[in-house]
């Protein structure tokens, strides 16, 4: 189906909108950038590095008590501010392995991402494998790479790196004056220019002169530096790299820009680099074909839900990613999974835990909506014809525990607050349905979730827990073949296996080694099995929504 209803308002506010995601190997510096990139849009005076000291300013971006007591980022966080007659929405991803599951789900809210790469450590493993994940969804990158101002790698053998290990073209788009504890300046290769910077400590904007290549002397740089300066921008030019907006759209090349996010060298740069090159909203695929941003109906989806944003109201907010037309606030929608109408009353701008009642939203922009247990991950909201967007990604987990609370008197506020957790999307939940007593099984991608679960629940819902590991490391979900034979035989289950339930109903089996999956698929040829529970089965069957009702969201 096309849709083809135009709104000139729609579609000159989305032209102005930028929404992209930073993406990183832990300790890399993307906190500190995202920081850095309040600082340059107004929306703090000072900037705070992410450190893992008492004594250090902890960043705005992290709100979680955890995140500043450990220095890293274990949530994603929506960040929106103005830069130069632009609204930007900038979606800072947690970078710990861990929870790349929920750094997954914010890349499908996104149009661009930036890499951010450590020139000491180069293209590190969790880069590798983000990348890998916007080279799948054909989301472009910028680059920027870090921490140019300490000893590191030749900029020249990272370029070669990320073209042999990345399989993309790097164009750098400005080049380091001496990296390493020398570097003060960069050279625009475009025109040639150098922008030397004055001392900073990083708080506040870097302030930068520019002078020709030929000045560089006569400001203190070295003979012996401003020559190999000459000689790798001439190789550069040589070597016949140059920008094309629409290969970078494609994916096939990224642009380059060097600097050092703690000192806030070629910050300013690379903003406005971004802002040239960066895309407006996309249109989204969903199961009546792609939907134009400039759609006038209303349309979005929730990729994100979080608990406990300020824990004095115990709240839930679903982050709902505007794909089309106008949001407003107390607009009837549909509920596409149920079919149910509803009325967003309460919607808000987030800003860490700070709150801004949103009147409109366009393309591009994350609203968060007060979320009562009506919104699951995935939920597309619509005005119109329902449309489903695309499901987004589940990954089977690899680590299983059981979770206890042993004080009674906190079991209600043990399992509210475990339920609410779970509903965010990082701990996924099974049942043995044999047991007389229910007891959950919890199931995540990495071992630090179970962490930040035990850690939110005393933080948050004043209860301890202890904690049980299972031995089993991978979850395989069963489906009926296509035969219409109902007398399936009973599965045939490793005796170290465990048949249980997921949060949804479907039925999963436990198992502990590859050996075990491996034979489990083959001594069940009636089944299917998958290792990823099928989300959101409407986009798939293109079923029609049940009878309308309105409720209050």
């Amino acid at each position: 189906m096309q849709f083809t209803n135009l709104d000139k308002h729609v579609q000159r506010e989305a032209q102005r909108r930028r929404t992209f995601a930073i993406i990183s190997h832990p300790d890399a510096g993307k906190t500190t950038l995202t920081e850095k990139l309040l600082l340059y849009g107004g929306q703090i005076e000072v900037a705070g590095a992410v450190r893992g000291r008492k004594t250090q300013r902890s960043a705005t971006s992290d709100w979680m008590e955890l995140e500043k007591q450990r220095g890293i980022s274990v949530s994603s966080t929506v960040l929106t501010f103005e830069y130069n007659g632009f609204c930007i929405n900038l979606l800072d991803t947690p970078g710990h392995h861990d929870f790349s599951e929920d750094t997954y789900r914010t890349l499908m809210a996104a149009d661009c991402a930036v890499m951010v790469v450590d020139l000491a450590k180069g293209i590190e493993p969790q880069t590798r494998k983000l990348f890998d994940v916007c080279a799948m969804r054909k989301i472009p990158v910028l680059t920027f790479v870090n921490k140019v101002d300490r000893p590191g790698r030749d900029p020249l053998t990272l370029l070669s790196e990320i073209e042999s290990l990345l399989k993309i073209e790097p164009v750098p788009m400005n080049w380091p004056l001496d990296a390493g504890l020398g570097f003060r300046g960069l050279v625009d290769l475009r025109d040639l220019s150098a922008d030397v910077f004055e001392q900073s400590s990083g708080d506040v904007r870097a302030l930068y002169n520019t002078h020709d290549l030929s000045q560089l002397q006569e400001v203190g740089f070295e003979a012996q530096t401003v020559q190999l300066v000459q000689e790798e921008v001439a190789l550069l030019a040589s070597a016949g790299s140059t920008f094309e907006k629409d290969r970078f759209l494609k994916g096939e090349i990224t642009p380059l820009f060097f600097g050092s996010a703690l000192r806030n060298y070629g910050l300013e740069h690379f903003l406005k680099g971004f802002l040239e090159f960066s895309p407006p909203p996309v249109d989204r695929l969903s199961h009546l074909g792609p939907v134009p941003a400039h759609r006038s109906e209303f349309s979005g989806f929730i990729f994100k839900i979080q608990a406990n944003l300020d824990p004095r109201h115990r709240d839930r907010i679903a982050f709902l990613r505007v794909c089309s037309g106008r949001f407003q606030r107390e607009m009837e929608v549909v509920h596409a999974r149920t079919g149910t109408k509803l009325r967003l009353k309460r919607a808000q701008l987030v800003f860490g835990r700070e709150r801004e009642t949103v009147e409109e939203a366009f393309p591009g922009d994350i609203v968060g909506l007060a979320n009562p247990g009506i919104f699951h991950l995935g939920d597309t909201l619509c005005e119109g014809e329902v449309v489903h967007f695309e499901p987004l990604p589940q990954f089977p987990p690899e680590h299983f525990a059981v979770l206890r609370c042993a004080d009674t008197g906190r079991r209600k506020q043990f399992e509210r607050g475990l339920e609410q957790l779970i509903e965010e999307g990082a701990i996924q939940i099974f049942s043995d349905p044999r047991k007389s007593q229910r007891e959950s099984i919890l199931a995540a991608v990495g071992e630090l979730q179970f962490d930040v679960v035990r850690y939110r629940l005393e933080s948050e819902y004043m209860t301890k827990t202890t904690i049980e590991w299972l031995p089993f490391k991978f979850a395989r979900w069963v489906f009926p073949g296509e035969a219409e034979n109902t007398d399936r035989p009973a599965l045939q289950i490793p005796y170290t296996g465990r048949l249980v339930k997921d949060g949804f109903g479907g039925t999963a089996v436990l198992l502990n080694t590859q050996w075990d999956c491996v034979h489990f698929v083959r001594n069940n040829p009636q089944y299917h099995v998958s290792n990823v529970r099928t989300m959101h089965v409407e986009y798939l069957q293109r079923q029609e929504p049940t009878a309308a009702k309105e409720i209050s969201a």
